[in-house]
């Protein structure tokens, strides 16, 4: 969601909010630097050039919803639900983008549908659709079951590291 605030648009928000968009830009910036996200997008370049790192962060998503009771007490239908509620609750703060996203991502269960492939598949084939450019996105569901356990594997050791340095981050907020 924070992805459509450009600049300093972030600091017409409320304190709680602006902080969430800082800490998201820090994640941003960081995962696309870190050693272990290159290595993820280097199996995915030659297909799917800028592309790969959009649909690394995808994949990402997907272990981190699969593995979901892994990282958190609260089971994962809790945490989106509780989202898509905070999502009504803000929803005169929402970017216009995200006013319209909403209904059809909340309408499909979008975020639960992170924790199968067949999920990941439609989520890419959808962004595919939306892309300016021939992104080839959709097909992309092929090579995370060819590398599942690489990506997995890369996952894990990438979300201990951004875990640490985004409790850091909180801290300095």
């Amino acid at each position: 969601m924070a992805d459509g605030i450009r600049g300093k648009q972030f600091e017409h928000f409320p304190e709680d909010v602006q902080k969430g968009i800082v800490l998201h830009r820090f994640i941003d910036t960081y995962t696309d630097s870190h050693d272990i996200f290159r290595q993820s997008t280097k199996r995915l370049h030659e297909k799917y050039h800028h592309y790969s790192g959009v649909i690394v962060d995808i994949v990402y998503d997907h272990f981190l919803a699969k593995n979901w009771t892994k990282y958190s007490d609260e089971k994962l239908e809790s945490f989106i639900n509780r989202f898509y509620r905070s999502l009504h609750q803000n929803y005169a703060i929402l970017t216009e983008k995200t006013q319209d996203l909403m209904p059809y991502m909340i309408q499909r269960n979008w975020l639960l549908s992170y924790q199968t492939v067949e999920g990941i598949h439609q989520i890419l084939t959808q962004m595919d659709r939306r892309s300016k450019n021939q992104s080839k996105m959709q097909f992309a569901s092929v090579e995370l079951k060819e590398f599942y356990s690489e990506f997995e594997q890369e996952f894990t050791l990438f979300f201990e590291d951004i875990k640490e340095h985004s409790k850091q981050k909180l801290l300095l907020l």
